[in-house]
């Protein structure tokens, strides 16, 4: 939005912005803010920022736990849901150094930078286009408890199947069958107003939106697709995306999840990720005479993605919901292959597709419970370790695989390397497999060692606790 503080200074003043939000995310993928009013905003900032605690972000330990947030004055932007005229900033993290300050090797958004000079300096490409789709539920009700001796989740979508005899209330009997939300129209849809709304706004703030739709999830499941963008600029999307969708829904008196399997019978949320390079103005992806259309360089991005994709989902899907969605049956990918226009492969080619500006490939095992900046990093780190090694798909054995990998009989499907079936599968593949991640200094080993420390935290955690289904198959045993 601006160029410089000065410019940012100016427009608040003119403008009677009363209050600047800075937002700093943490390594889970959540924005954390700081707020000061308008007139405290000063060019010291840029030379001075503001200082924080960086332990209570999980950054550093107590003992050395000062950092300090200056504002990347580039992504402003104006807070439509804010009573007092806001403008939101996102801040890159700073270090002290001795009496200077350098910029935090583990800031996600450094990271994401880091991965874009490598890509530079190693003459791969100058320009990295990335192309979310990001699927989630919009819901009408949503409570949890978890106790010592209580645990339960209640979820309601008022367009759920289940809601078909509710006569409680006065019910006009429009509900979504199972697995039958798919691009439905009004008055079935009931989320369209919210996401038209959010569409709207995300454009207001630079988030151009490519299309919104309803899912195949019937109790609420819907999709948004953005343009494509960088690594870094593609990160501040997706936060900036995902706060305005949860702002708008609480608007609405409705709520937003972007859990991989809210609900056991429908089809999971994912966040397919479309990736295409270029340089010199030209697109990378291209070949008229390669297979499905693809040039070399694309299938070594491939080669380098399906090699290191064990490794990946340790950080492309850090939660263990994301495993409950990875399974056969509801349209996520759990194999480790490449196809054209197949949605069981880990890597699929769009058959639409066609011309050298449009040509590019989907890695399809992503979810939106990542941290965007250390996913799409993680993940064009591993294409280009594809492109430097030239790491043949075809040779490596991952495809193509132009047919329905779920039907396989169980002789062929053991040829056909699968991604791990838990969190605690993906630590370890990733502890075995993060080399590639450091080329460039663009991951920090610290980087990776927190990253693993959490997830398995998360792993012990949820394996510990007993589970309701558990009372029904063992309690009278």
């Amino acid at each position: 939005m601006f160029n410089n503080i000065k410019e940012m200074i100016n427009y608040c003043e003119e403008n009677n912005v009363e209050i600047i939000d800075f937002k700093v995310v943490d390594m889970k993928g959540r924005w954390h803010r700081l707020s000061i009013t308008t007139p405290k905003l000063t060019e010291d900032i840029m030379v001075k920022g503001i200082g924080f605690d960086g332990s209570s972000y999980g950054f550093l330990t107590i003992e050395k736990s000062d950092m300090v947030m200056i504002p990347d004055v580039t992504t402003c932007y104006l807070d439509y849901h804010k009573e007092h005229k806001t403008l939101v900033t996102i801040a890159n993290i700073f270090v002290i150094d001795g009496s200077k300050l350098k910029r935090f090797a583990d800031d996600p958004r450094y990271i994401a930078e880091k991965a874009e000079n490598y890509m530079l300096k190693e003459g791969i490409a100058d320009t990295c286009l990335l192309g979310p789709e990001f699927e989630f539920f919009v819901l009408d009700h949503v409570s949890f408890k978890n106790t010592n001796q209580h645990m339960e989740v209640k979820l309601n979508s008022e367009q759920a199947n289940w809601n078909m005899g509710d006569d409680s209330k006065q019910n006009i009997g429009l509900k979504v069958p199972h697995h039958g939300g798919y691009h439905l129209d009004s008055p079935f849809d009931t989320s369209y107003e919210f996401r038209t709304e959010a569409a709207l706004e995300a454009e207001k703030i630079g988030i151009p939106i490519k299309y919104h739709h309803s899912e195949n999830g019937g109790p609420g499941q819907v999709e948004i697709e953005v343009s494509f963008a960088g690594i870094k600029e593609m990160g501040d999307r997706t936060m900036k995306l995902k706060n305005l969708l949860n702002l708008t829904a609480v608007k609405l008196r409705k709520t937003v999840t972007f859990m991989p399997k809210p609900f056991v019978d429908e089809a999971g949320s994912g966040m397919h990720v479309h990736i295409q390079l270029k340089k010199d103005g030209e697109y990378l992806m291209y070949d008229e005479k390669g297979y499905a259309g693809l040039s070399k360089l694309a299938l070594y991005a491939i080669g380098g993605i399906l090699t290191h994709a064990e490794a990946l989902t340790a950080i492309t899907n850090p939660s263990t919901n994301s495993y409950k969605r990875l399974i056969p049956g509801y349209e996520a990918p759990v194999t480790i292959g490449y196809a054209t226009g197949n949605r069981s492969a880990g890597i699929r080619i769009p058959g639409y597709a066609i011309t050298p500006d449009e040509k590019r490939f989907e890695l399809r095992s992503p979810d939106a419970t990542c941290n965007p900046y250390l996913a799409y990093s993680a993940i064009m780190m591993a294409a280009f370790d594809g492109i430097i090694k030239k790491i043949d798909p075809n040779k490596k054995g991952f495809g193509p695989y132009d047919i329905n990998l779920y039907n396989l009989s169980k002789k062929d499907q053991k040829k056909v390397k699968s991604l791990p079936a838990s969190l605690l599968e993906a630590a370890h593949a990733l502890e075995k497999d993060y080399k590639f991640l450091l080329e460039g200094e663009v991951f920090s080993e610290n980087t990776i060692k927190n990253h693993l420390k959490r997830i398995k935290k998360d792993h012990y955690l949820v394996n510990r606790m007993p589970h309701p289904i558990e009372f029904e198959m063992y309690y009278d045993l």
